[in-house]
């Protein structure tokens, strides 16, 4: 059984199990309120060097830039509809812990609702938020995090980050909303957008 974490817990991954190296970062979501116009939540990775931000714009995963991190990061596809029963994941980001690169110290996982404006949406309409991480070999379920808050107007969430500590990899639960969606969240990590 996954271990569930709160808003801000942190799970040491090598700890939990050593041999973890290609794992599943899941990401979920339901639209609560809703004017019949379709929901299109994006996920998407930044890989972070020691000073909290990207090396280049090659270090932001995202739908139109799958792979990053030399194949470490392969962003699964972008789901536009944001279709889901709620037991599966809407968007998925595979990762191999053992090809990123060694300068990167900290992978954060975001969502953000895109064309946002136009559609008047923002995270308080979405409820059964998500994100977990599954070893891709096994198909288990290592650790999941349900955000829980409400984040009436925020457009862009950071779910969870990965993080490297005693030699190994840890998994901490954030739940941090941002106006303004992808554009200001990509730019504070040092995207040029």
């Amino acid at each position: 059984m996954a271990i569930s974490l709160q808003k801000g817990g942190n799970l040491s991954l090598t700890k939990t199990d050593s041999s973890l190296d290609e794992v599943i970062v899941g990401l979920g979501w339901d639209a609560r309120a809703s004017d019949g116009a379709d929901f299109d939540l994006d996920a998407s990775a930044f890989l972070l060097a020691p000073n909290g931000r990207v090396r280049g714009d090659m270090d932001f995963c995202f739908y139109n830039q799958k792979v990053v991190g030399d194949g470490a990061v392969e962003h699964q596809g972008d789901n536009l509809t944001g279709g889901g029963d709620g037991e599966e994941d809407d968007e998925q980001i595979k990762l191999t812990l053992s090809k990123v690169p060694s300068d990167i110290e900290k992978i954060a996982v975001a969502v953000t609702i895109h064309d946002f404006e136009a559609r008047r949406q923002n995270f308080g309409m979405v409820s059964n938020a998500y994100i977990r991480l599954i070893n891709a070999k096994t198909g288990r379920e290592v650790v999941r995090y349900d955000l829980s808050e409400d984040a009436s107007t925020e457009t862009a969430m950071i779910f969870a980050e990965l993080y490297r500590k005693d030699n190994g990899w840890s998994f901490r639960a954030i739940g941090q909303g941002y106006n303004g969606g992808l554009g200001p969240l990509a730019r504070n990590y040092g995207v040029n957008v």
